[in-house]
């Protein structure tokens, strides 16, 4: 999986560079002073790195935890999101990180415990009133778990601070550390969803509709908050008709009275993010059709977005109450993004 793995000296010996390392012992591995004389000059080429890519292990100094966009979250006022890592196990097509980035490899940062206090901090401002964390905006929370041990590790802290709510955005199987302990009340673990002909179109790598509505459905089998995100909606020949069949099959298999949330989500690219997507795939479809720029951000003609929602809203309608459904509005094209 990984052939390369390079390390920031000043991380070199922590605990968890060992650790992760210790999982790849025939990776070459490369010295660097910081992460981003790797990542991102711009030289590199996100579309060939992504057939093959290195990890990066390095440490954040700053900025561990940030204000949500506007628009993005499931019914909390108070949202923030956190990255521990950059890119994605994951490649789709429609993925923000691709336009974003200059370089497909994995960066991660190994200094968790920079980041707890950066929660603890926030959490201090609130006064102890609920607040919402996010992990999967930058990466995918559970798809590099074996590696990252990065949910074993924070459910710890999250079970010491019940008024700090975390959302776990993922579109992987990766469920076992979940499965394997106690649950949380202020956890949710949210699967972002396109229509099984756009996941096999777009979503390379990504595990098969059936695998997945069986790891929600183990998750509400051991008593875990679930969440369903659909986000970003994907236009498309017979869209109505391949959504309708997407949440028959997702409703057919769970339990929709025990889902903790549902949102809906635009496709929404930056400029700059689209433009840098077109020059990796020229050829894409994707890009090529609907796809219009209103005030610096690509997304669908708003008659034609505003006929996607209103759609997949009443479809939804027909399977959970309306309170447990969510809007967004943010800037992105990702896991929810997530």
């Amino acid at each position: 999986m990984i052939d390369v793995i390079y390390i920031e000296r000043d991380i070199r010996d922590h605990p968890r560079t060992r650790q992760v390392c210790a999982r790849f012992p025939a990776a070459r591995q490369i010295s660097c002073e910081r992460y981003g004389e790797v990542f991102n000059p711009k030289t590199q080429n996100f579309r060939l790195q992504k057939r093959r890519p290195a990890l990066i292990l390095a440490r954040k100094f700053d900025a561990h935890v940030l204000k949500a966009p506007d628009g993005f979250g499931i019914g909390g006022t108070r949202n923030y999101y956190f990255s521990h890592m950059l890119n994605c196990l994951y490649d789709c097509r429609y993925c923000f990180l691709q336009g974003m980035y200059r370089s497909g490899h994995y960066v991660l940062f190994v200094n968790y415990e920079d980041f707890e206090q950066a929660i603890e901090r926030t959490l201090a401002l609130h006064d102890g009133q609920e607040t919402w964390f996010f992990s999967g905006y930058d990466c995918d929370s559970l798809a590099m778990e074996p590696v990252t041990q990065f949910t074993r590790h924070f459910l710890q802290f999250f079970e010491r601070h019940p008024a700090a709510c975390l959302e776990l955005r993922t579109k992987s199987t990766q469920v076992r550390s979940l499965l394997d302990r106690d649950i949380l009340s202020n956890v949710v673990i949210a699967f972002s969803f396109t229509p099984d002909a756009v996941s096999r179109a777009l979503e390379n790598r990504v595990p098969a509709l059936d695998r997945r509505i069986d790891a929600i459905s183990r998750l509400q089998t051991a008593g875990w908050q679930v969440g369903l995100r659909f986000d970003p909606l994907i236009h498309h020949q017979d869209y109505q008709r391949h959504y309708d069949e997407l949440f028959r099959r997702l409703f057919s298999r769970l339990d929709a009275g025990r889902l903790h949330s549902v949102s809906l989500g635009s496709l929404r690219l930056p400029r700059q993010y689209h433009k840098n997507i077109v020059r990796l795939y020229p050829d894409e479809t994707l890009f090529a059709g609907n796809l219009q720029e209103n005030c610096g951000m690509y997304s669908y003609p708003q008659d034609l977005e505003t006929e996607m929602h209103a759609y997949c809203t009443g479809a939804l309608s027909a399977h959970i109450p309306a309170d447990i459904l969510h809007p967004c509005g943010y800037a992105t094209g990702h896991k929810g993004h997530a």
